[in-house]
C-alpha cells in the first residue's frame, strides 16, 4: 500500500446504535442519516437536515460505520456481551496524494464505555473481520483501528 504524503479532504461520522436504529452523522452537519439492517420494515434510509454535498469520504464513512457497528453488535451477540449505551463508531477518510498517485486512508476508532480493554479489543478486531467494508479495504488502503473504553 502507498502513503498517503498530503492529506487533501477527510471525511468524517459518528455513528451510533439503539433500538431506533443506527445514526450516522457528518462532523460539520453535512450528512445526518438513520440507517437500517436489510430485512427490517424500516426505511433503508432517511436523510434528516441534510447540507448540500456530503463528500464522497464522508459518505463512504457514513455507509462503513454503520455496517461496522452492525458487526459489532452481531459479535456482541456471539460473545453474549451487552454493549454499552455510550457505543459509537468514529471514522474518518482521507483522499490524500503520495506523489502524483491519490489515495485513501482511514481512522476507525470503536467507543465502548465501560468495557474492559480486552472485551473491546476482540469486539473491534472481530467485527473488522466480518464488515464487508473493513473485507472490502483490508490490503487496498491504509486503515488504524482504535478502541476506546473510557
Amino acid at each position: 500500500m502507498s502513503k498517503i504524503d498530503k492529506v487533501l479532504a477527510t471525511g468524517k461520522t459518528h455513528t451510533t446504535a439503539s433500538a431506533a436504529g443506527i445514526t450516522s452523522r457528518g462532523h460539520d452537519g453535512s450528512l445526518d442519516i438513520t440507517l437500517s439492517t436489510p430485512g427490517t420494515a424500516k426505511p433503508a434510509h432517511v436523510f434528516a437536515a441534510t447540507q448540500p454535498h456530503p463528500t464522497a469520504e464522508q459518505l463512504f464513512a457514513g455507509a462503513w460505520s454503520a455496517c461496522y457497528t452492525a458487526a459489532v453488535g452481531l459479535v456482541a451477540n456471539d460473545l453474549n456481551v451487552v454493549l454499552p449505551a455510550g457505543l459509537a463508531v468514529e471514522i474518518e477518510v482521507d483522499l490524500g496524494q503520495g506523489g502524483a498517485e491519490y489515495f485513501l486512508q482511514a481512522r476507525l476508532t470503536l467507543r465502548v464505555p465501560g468495557l474492559s480493554q480486552e472485551i473491546a479489543h476482540t469486539l473491534a478486531h472481530t467485527a473488522d473481520q466480518i464488515c464487508p467494508y473493513s473485507k472490502a479495504t483490508r490490503g487496498n488502503i491504509d486503515v488504524a483501528l482504535n478502541v476506546i473504553t473510557a
